[in-house]
């Protein structure tokens, strides 16, 4: 699909007060959102009978400005997935409502590897945080993803813990991919980037509503195949994200604490009702039936194996642009084996030029 078409895709996954299932249902009898934007309102009618759903679809096209409007998602380097682009993660259609889009920062969620979700209090016990940062540090170094959802307290720890270690991790957020929250996490927000990626069902732009952590939730619940819960008072977000995972399927774990403790209430319920006992990081790991020499094999696979030449370059480009002139100060490298090395990584998918002369890592590759 070229760049004409993603204009238009952008345009009807954005489209607020319509359905997704409803949303779905007209792209596949349309076969591409250019031929939605020139819809005539008779046609409409036969795919949804709510008046204010085909309001928004012909309203949306004398506000919406094609143009400006997908080119400021280039700028900001956000990737879109609809739900049929081959990036889109498959685990979602497993949803009652999966999204129509996903909208990423960073790094696509690679397919073959393990995710854990790593979930609890915003105000959680010093004992939580050291054993949320605790189990993403070990889990990471076996090649496991960590999900959570960026918030204070265990979300937070669970994804700082996996980047201590240099492993992937992914923020599930309630608001747009271009919004920071809570602000004080922007060097997380930041590094999550870097070393994993940022994802939202919601457009960018689109602030941290409340009605928003639920769907949020179920994103998480969905993506990760097991699910941890460190600290949970007896009503939270974090055990509705556990009661979704069980509707799909997955495993859920619970962190045991003082009887007497609001914060662990939520967990040693979840424990009684017949949630796993998280003990320690390597009971968790062999009961996963993953093994230190399983460790080093699926850090090795999600390792990037490329040239020494190549690696110098891809090393120095991150998501920001960086210049030819630039690159070559850096790298030591005369222009022209540089430029051999910039087109055989573009050619592999690793990295692309944004403007002329100007390279990034590119976004939509899985590894770190």
């Amino acid at each position: 699909m070229d760049k004409e078409e993603w204009k238009y895709e952008y345009w009807f996954a954005c489209i607020r007060k319509v359905r997704n299932k409803t949303k779905k249902k007209i792209r596949e009898n349309m076969g591409s959102a250019k031929d939605i934007f020139n819809i005539e309102e008779t046609t409409l009618k036969c795919f949804t009978e709510r008046e204010e759903e085909r309001y928004e679809i012909l309203s949306g096209r004398k506000k919406w400005d094609l143009e400006t409007m997908y080119e400021k998602l280039l700028v900001d380097r956000i990737t879109f997935l609809p739900y049929f682009h081959p990036d889109y993660p498959k685990t979602l259609e497993n949803l009652a409502i999966p999204p129509y889009a996903l909208y990423l920062k960073g790094h696509v969620i690679p397919k073959n590897t393990v995710k854990a979700a790593i979930v609890g209090a915003r105000h959680c016990s010093p004992y939580g945080e050291k054993m949320a940062i605790e189990f993403g540090e070990a889990l990471a170094k076996c090649g496991i993803d960590i999900v959570s959802g960026m918030a204070r307290g265990v979300d937070g720890a669970g994804h700082r813990g996996a980047l201590n270690v240099g492993g992937r991790s992914y923020g599930i957020l309630g608001s747009g991919v271009d919004i920071c929250y809570p602000k004080e996490h922007i060097g997380l927000y930041v590094d999550l980037q870097e070393q994993g990626g940022l994802i939202s069902e919601f457009p960018p732009g689109t602030p941290p509503l409340p009605q928003n952590f639920p769907a949020r939730n179920r994103i998480i619940s969905a993506l990760a195949d097991v699910i941890l819960v460190m600290e949970a008072k007896e009503k939270s977000g974090s055990l509705i994200t556990a009661d979704q995972a069980l509707e799909l399927g997955k495993d859920v774990y619970a962190l045991p604490g003082p009887v007497n403790s609001s914060l662990s209430l939520g967990c040693n319920r979840l424990i009684k009702q017949g949630a796993g006992i998280l003990i320690s990081p390597e009971d968790l790991l062999e009961e996963l039936q993953i093994s230190g020499r399983e460790c080093v094999k699926n850090k090795l696979k999600n390792k990037i194996m490329l040239e020494s030449q190549e690696d110098m370059v891809y090393s120095c480009l991150g998501l920001y642009p960086k210049n030819v002139n630039q690159i070559m100060e850096e790298t030591n490298m005369q222009i022209s084996e540089l430029m051999n090395q910039l087109i055989s990584l573009q050619m592999k998918g690793y990295v692309e030029e944004i403007s002329k002369n100007y390279y990034v890592r590119k976004t939509g590759f899985g590894g770190v």
